[in-house]
Parts: structure tokens; C-alpha cells; sequence
């Protein structure tokens, strides 16, 4: 069978193996990346740090083309936001090439961001875990997101009032939460023996619908969830034509994204 073979899993999902390490499940709306992390020649990076700021926006797809990574994600949230200012500061922790330039901080979405939220990070030989505020470890990449929603199998949405506050643009609070909104989402999770790594971006789901799946059908032991909206976006390398190609998303300008380098097959 070919690098882009396609076959059927429990009636609902289809996956496709691109890359040696990775495959890509398509179930409903979702799409979720599984890369085995211990493959041979496997590597990360996160967008690096420039410009006045901490970084300079740029859609996930040029960031893939421009690295020459086989597969990218969106990050991190950010601000200014809205706005239509280049530049930018990544909310959370951010190590690009073992460079923290962006720290766990409280942030002012406080509505939808818990303060000092967890961060995944990823070490020099693909060893990876999720870490908390006051972690003093060395890293080659972290990504923060706006709070842990699986957490030992199971799924753990944020509580207004205990971890958030009532607010924001649409007076989220405990009978209107921003995490049961239904618009597109990213997360991204390991597996309970941390040798797999779990990329997902989903159309029109709550979080804890999106966290649900991840949980119940791909065994995700503890993920975080990124920014969403139009800033999710999941790209690829053609295998066979070497074009890059967004899979999901708009291809919103965002502060940060995830490329990974997995080796062809």
C-alpha cells in the first residue's frame, strides 16, 4: 500500500500513515495526529522569538513552508488580540530551540485562561511531559495553552469561579462557559507511557467534547488545549508532491505554531 493508504477503523474513522511515526485519524469533524516519539530522526520546533515583542505573526502554513517541516500546528494564544498588529507576546511558557522567551504568567482572558496554565514540553530526545508553574527543567520546545482538560484519563474542564472568572466578551460564567462554546478547537496530548505525542483540531466542539474523544478513542492520558477559533489550523507536506498543504483551518496569522520534522517513509 502506498504512503497515503487509507483505511477504515470502527466504522467511523479513517487513518493514513504520510510519515514514518505519524498517522493522521480523521473521525467526524476532527483530525487527530499520533506521532510515535520514539522514531528514529524525529525533531520539533516552535516558532522562534522576534521582533519588538516576542514573536512575529505569520499563518501556520508559511511556517511549515518556510522550516521545511513535514507537519504544523497553531500554538500558542496571544495578544494583542484582536488586532492587527504583526507582532505579538505568547501567553505561557514558550522554549523554541531550548530558548525560554515567554514565562507562565495570569493572563488577561482570565474568563477563558486559567493563571499560570500548564505547559507540554518536549526534551532534546523527544522525551515529553506537561509541567506546571515553577518548573526549572531544560526544554528544546514548550507550548502552553489556556488550561489542562484531560488529566489522567480524564476529562478536566476548567470551574468558574475556582479556576476562572466570570467575564469577558460574552459574560462566560458557570451557566455559559467559554469551553462549551462550539467553534473549532486544538489540542494537543501524550499518551500514559509518554511515547506518543497527540495533535488534534476539531470543527464546531466544545473542549470537553473535543477531550472526550481524545480520551475515549486514542487512550490520551493528559493534553491541553490551545488557541482555537480561526486561529486553528493543522498543515502537511504532501508526501508525494512535497506541497505544502493546510488540512484544517483558515489560515489565520497567529504568534506561534508547531512544526514537526518526521522522516519519510
Amino acid at each position: 500500500m502506498g504512503v497515503l493508504a487509507v483505511f477504515a477503523l470502527r466504522g467511523a474513522e479513517t487513518a493514513r500513515t504520510p510519515y514514518l511515526g505519524v498517522t493522521i485519524f480523521e473521525r467526524e469533524a476532527a483530525r487527530i495526529v499520533k506521532i510515535d516519539l520514539r522514531t528514529p530522526g524525529l525533531r520539533f520546533a516552535l516558532t522562534p522569538p522576534s521582533g519588538s515583542r516576542e514573536a512575529v505573526r505569520e499563518t501556520t502554513l508559511a511556517f511549515l513552508e518556510k522550516t521545511g517541516a513535514q507537519i504544523a500546528l497553531n500554538a500558542h494564544f496571544f495578544e494583542p488580540f484582536p488586532s492587527q498588529d504583526t507582532e505579538c507576546n505568547l501567553i505561557g511558557l514558550a522554549v523554541a530551540d531550548g530558548i525560554k522567551y515567554s514565562d507562565f504568567e495570569k493572563p488577561r482572558q482570565s474568563y477563558a485562561l486559567v493563571p499560570n496554565a500548564p505547559a507540554l514540553v518536549i526534551g532534546k530526545e523527544n522525551q515529553a511531559s506537561i509541567v506546571q508553574a515553577g518548573f526549572d527543567g531544560t526544554a528544546r520546545v514548550a507550548v502552553a495553552g489556556s488550561a489542562q482538560v484531560i488529566s489522567g484519563g480524564r476529562v478536566t474542564i476548567p470551574v468558574y469561579g475556582v479556576d476562572l472568572e466570570p467575564g469577558g466578551p460574552a459574560g462566560y460564567g458557570p451557566e455559559k462557559s467559554w469551553y462549551d462554546v462550539r467553534t473549532s478547537r486544538t489540542l494537543i496530548g501524550l499518551s500514559e507511557d509518554r511515547s506518543s505525542l497527540f495533535l488534534m483540531t476539531a470543527e464546531k466542539m466544545p473542549v470537553r467534547e473535543a477531550a472526550a474523544m481524545l480520551a475515549e478513542y486514542f487512550g490520551v492520558f493528559d493534553a491541553l488545549n490551545l488557541d482555537g477559533g480561526g486561529s486553528t489550523t493543522l498543515a502537511m507536506r504532501n508526501p508525494e508532491t512535497g506541497a505544502a498543504e493546510t488540512l484544517f483551518g483558515t489560515g489565520r496569522a497567529v504568534c506561534s505554531s508547531l512544526a514537526v520534522f518526521a522522516p519519510a517513509r
